[in-house]
């Protein structure tokens, strides 16, 4: 259930209010929006009483929540969510459109330099870039590891870029979480509900990606591990899911944003990338997907993709980053967004 407070409650009231959920053994996540206060109540209501709650100084209305997913639900929080990223703290979810490239995986310090240099030059605000790297085949190439997390740093104090990369296991949080801005949970991932939680207990914004096979439904429960973990900054990705198609490495539904600005207050962002599998196929659902209102974009970007370690076939050039950026400007200045 959702407790809206009055505009005006005093941090003392909205707190006696809290001590009377608790008292009820439920475990209470107050929001602090610009005009009221909300508290989502969570755990066994059956034995609340819901009339002493409501009768508390500056208690407005108790309001059920009706969604399986509490927290990430627009039922609780009205309010778009805003998160900031990286060391200029760029808002993603704001009005603004916010653009994170860089290649599939770090193959070695000149690549990744490289790559940073020309992605901050084009206007993103974020590097992307896999240290660890989870493969369907345990033949191909896994990554650097802990030095390509060094390199990745590197790249951010020589450009100021915010960092995204992923964490395959809950051996590898510790070192991402100490050289990552963003910490990706990639679509392999999406249900690892002890990496959920695990994410949700460090204060670093994360990116979740949607599974391949999952509906709109379970990714945004598991969106709820994180946030009930006591993360709420939480980034959806939708990376595109598998059907019967074969033109495409993945289906891209980018219907999906819509969709999700119904149920959710949490930002979107969507992966062309790996939602086609072909880099010509890239540029223009990054166009696409800002029309429909995605808050982001995640791209693969590489400066030599025919030798690229991995995901060569879907990743664009710096020079099609550069010459792309505009045309993402003047779509998303056609929906209200700047970028």
């Amino acid at each position: 259930m959702i407790i809206v407070m009055k505009p005006g409650a005093t941090k003392e009231q909205i707190q006696h209010v809290i001590a009377l959920v608790n008292d009820y053994g439920l475990k209470e996540h107050p929001i602090y929006g610009t005009d009221r206060t909300v508290i989502a109540c969570l755990g066994d209501k059956r034995a609340v009483n819901k009339d002493a709650i409501e009768n508390a100084p500056m208690v407005e209305k108790i309001v059920p929540i009706l969604s399986p997913y509490k927290m990430a639900s627009l039922e609780v929080k009205k309010e778009r969510t805003q998160i900031p990223i990286g060391p200029k703290g760029f808002p993603i979810g704001g009005p603004a459109v916010g653009i994170i490239a860089g290649p599939c995986s770090v193959e070695d310090r000149r690549q990744i330099m490289t790559t940073a240099q020309a992605v901050r030059q084009a206007g993103c605000i974020g590097l992307r870039g896999g240290a660890y790297k989870p493969r369907t085949s345990p033949y191909s190439f896994q990554g650097l590891g802990l030095e390509g997390l060094k390199i990745l740093a590197e790249a951010r104090e020589e450009t100021g870029l915010a960092i995204v990369t992923e964490v395959i296991g809950l051996e590898q949080l510790e070192p991402v979480a100490q050289y990552s801005d963003v910490l990706q949970i990639g679509a392999r991932n999406m249900q690892h509900y002890p990496l959920l939680e695990a994410v949700g207990k460090v204060q670093k914004p994360v990116l979740l990606k949607r599974g391949m096979s999952a509906s709109i439904d379970e990714f945004l429960l598991a969106a709820e591990y994180i946030i009930n973990a006591g993360n709420p900054n939480v980034i959806l990705c939708e990376r595109g899911i598998r059907t019967f198609e074969e033109y495409v490495r993945n289906t891209l539904p980018l219907a999906i944003i819509p969709a999700l600005r119904e149920r959710t207050h949490l930002p979107v962002i969507v992966d062309p990338s790996h939602g086609t599998g072909h880099a010509y196929m890239v540029p223009p659902m990054c166009l696409a997907a800002i029309a429909a209102g995605a808050d982001g974009l995640i791209v693969e970007c590489h400066p030599d993709p025919e030798h690229a370690a991995s995901d060569g076939a879907q990743s664009i050039t710096p020079q099609t980053l550069s010459q792309l950026m505009p045309k993402l400007r003047r779509v998303a200045e056609a929906v209200d967004r700047t970028l």
